[in-house]
């Protein structure tokens, strides 16, 4: 990116100031030399509600001719899943991956089971290319339990309406029923499935959290709310009655969920809602708009540190639309969604791994009614809006800058959310615990500055902690040539508990505290 010399040593400077030798990521407790006592990073411990694991989710979507993901993530010669897909979304460690997305309106999901020389290929009619159903239920359900996930199926909500997909030319019916959702069901769930057993799996595969259709109220030539609504009661029962233990996901979007609930709510576990957005929407001058973002770094700093707040002014608005509903929220697709050639280029940037941190922090102060939610697509070839990337037609699967942020939060992150009741400036934290352990998600929002703090727990004594960051140049891109360009450190918490926060860093903070 064009930045200057004089303001690339600054900020050189800065994150050598706040970090000593332990990488690039590097950290260091502040100590005697410093010219100032750091400012009070304190926590209140007493739980407020419970966190969800399902907050790092991700989901898997055949993508086609866009963003090969899942054909690319499956090894056709050896028939299995690729060892290094596998290796890195272990290292993502999602507690959820969900099976679904637009192709869902013409999926059948027959198709993908059984001999795999006798399944039937697909036009993949939302993203383009053929789908060879090489990967099917029991596959995905493999891969789920391979990276200790578990699945989420969505079925085909009989094609959300949409009668361009209802039935194509030679009789190819797209459309799948409640009949069709109730029979997969079973055929993970049922011990007697006759069709299961048939195909050589006399177990059950249990799938205990389906979702109803994708994103049923964004094509006003698909289904209308009432229309909608009585559809998802009739899916929901055959469900049930297939398998009454599993848990059920309905649209709720566009104002819809208030009347979701009024006509099938006694069957609906969550309601669904997605979020793809660009913050500067509008704004010809954006720096986040295609390459544009290497122009003026601090000014690309500036507006992705910004984003949060379109972020968090969308679920407040979909919380007040369910408001006195009791049910909880599943945001099953999030991310940015920014013009440009190869899908928002800026997210392979450090600068948008930070800002992603931030989202990730709006989710859990949302986290009393937010039970489910992403910030990225799973994995793919080509789109910087993945968590993984997957190098083709060979190379290592690696994590991009949000899945580092996931991966990092979700490995260091309390079952009770907590508060934060002081915070130096330029800090974004959030807290939670666990027993007798209390975890901190610390971003640092300033690009060139490093932050102390001196972090307490309110009436606890601090028995140990340790904390564990991430910190790059924001301008330093995660890719193929160079995908460890963000590492990961380590370092002890002093007895004092100083610490200093590097430039740019995001940062998990895990603390023992002795038990009051």
């Amino acid at each position: 990116m064009g930045d200057t010399d004089m303001d690339r040593r600054r900020f050189v400077k800065a994150l050598g100031a706040g970090a000593a030798a332990l990488g690039l990521g590097g950290l260091r407790a502040a100590g005697a030399a410093e010219t100032a006592a750091p400012a009070t990073l304190e926590v209140d411990p007493a739980p407020k509600f419970d966190l969800s694991p399902y907050l790092y989710m991700q989901f898997m979507e055949p993508l086609g001719t866009t963003d090969s993901s899942v054909e690319a993530a499956w090894d056709f010669v050896g028939r299995r899943w690729r060892p290094d897909v596998l290796e890195a979304t272990r290292d993502l460690a999602p507690a959820l991956i969900r099976w679904g997305g637009c192709f869902l309106a013409y999926y059948r999901w027959k198709e993908g089971v059984g001999p795999r020389a006798a399944r039937r290929p697909m036009l993949n009619l939302g993203w383009g290319g053929m789908e060879s159903n090489q990967v099917g239920t029991l596959e995905f359900l493999d891969f789920c339990q391979a990276v200790g996930a578990k699945p989420l199926l969505c079925v085909n909500f009989e094609s959300e309406g949409q009668k361009r997909w209802t039935e194509m030319a030679g009789g190819d019916v797209r459309s799948g029923d409640p009949q069709e959702a109730a029979a997969w069901v079973s055929y993970c769930n049922d011990p007697k499935s006759a069709l299961r057993r048939e195909h050589g799996f006399p177990q059950p595969r249990r799938v205990d959290l389906w979702q109803i259709g994708n994103e049923t109220s964004y094509d006003p030539s698909g289904f209308d709310l009432e229309t909608a609504a009585r559809r998802t009661l009739a899916f929901a029962e055959a469900m049930h009655k297939a398998d009454p233990k599993i848990d059920i996901i309905a649209w709720g979007e566009s104002g819809w969920g208030r009347r979701m609930m009024e006509v099938a709510g006694k069957h609906l576990r969550y309601l669904a809602f997605h979020h793809m957005f660009n913050p500067d929407e509008g704004d010809r001058d954006s720096p986040l708009q295609g390459i544009a973002y290497r122009k003026d770094p601090a000014r690309t700093w500036d507006r992705l540190m910004a984003a949060w707040k379109t972020h968090d002014a969308r679920i407040r608005r979909m919380r007040e639309e369910v408001k006195g509903l009791g049910v909880p929220l599943a945001m099953t697709e999030c991310h940015f969604a920014l013009p440009g050639r190869n899908r928002c280029e800026v997210l392979s940037t450090w600068a948008a791994g930070v800002a992603n941190a931030r989202l990730a922090n709006v989710h859990e102060r949302h986290g009393d009614v937010l039970k489910i939610a992403t910030l990225a697509d799973f994995c793919g070839t080509r789109w910087q809006v993945n968590a993984l990337m997957i190098p083709v037609p060979g190379g290592r699967s690696h994590l991009m800058p949000v899945g580092l942020v996931m991966a990092l939060y979700r490995k260091h992150s309390g079952e009770k959310a907590c508060t934060v009741a002081k915070a130096p400036d330029g800090l974004d934290v959030t807290a939670s615990r666990t027993g007798d352990r209390v975890f901190l998600h610390v971003v640092n929002t300033q690009r060139t500055r490093a932050v102390g703090a001196r972090i307490g727990v309110a009436q606890q004594a601090v028995q140990e902690g340790k904390v564990f960051a991430l910190a790059a140049d924001p301008e330093a891109e995660v890719m193929e040539t160079d995908p460890d360009v963000v590492r990961l450190s380590e370092g002890a918490l002093p007895a004092d508990g100083a610490w200093e926060f590097p430039a740019a860093s995001v940062s998990a903070v895990e603390l023992v505290i002795r038990q009051g």
